[in-house]
């Protein structure tokens, strides 16, 4: 076998251990991040316009206190209170209910999934 043989069969090697499946990695963030997700309700300021624990916000209220988000049973009198409704209202808002206060605010599907986590956490 030439050198230039054994290079083509380690690169072809090295190439191949490179494609590897990892179709059993799970996304690391799946159910959301409590931390992640009060960041995030900053990060889009929903705490102008909410009053929302543990996060510093304005004086002047345009939607209704998010305290005791988790125990609701309903999610602005629209939709039943569950984690895929709060996720699908955070992110399509004006879909659910157009014409309502709350913009849509371009929020991404990992940032909702860790904003829905911190609301679960307020019972």
């Amino acid at each position: 076998m030439t050198r230039s043989q054994i290079a083509l069969i380690a690169l072809t090697l090295l190439a191949l251990t490179a494609c590897r499946n990892d179709s059993e990695v799970k996304p690391v963030h799946a159910e959301g991040d409590l931390e992640r997700g009060r960041l995030a309700l900053t990060q889009y300021a929903c705490h102008s316009c909410h009053v929302i624990p543990g996060i510093t916000g304005s004086s002047t209220f345009v939607g209704p206190s998010l305290s005791g988000m988790a125990s609701r049973p309903m999610i602005a009198g629209k939709l039943p209170n569950s984690r895929d409704n709060m996720m699908r209202w955070i992110m399509q808002t004006q879909d659910v209910d157009p014409g309502n206060a709350m913009p849509d605010m371009g929020v991404t599907e990992q940032h909702a999934r860790d904003m829905v986590t911190y609301l679960d956490s307020l019972k």
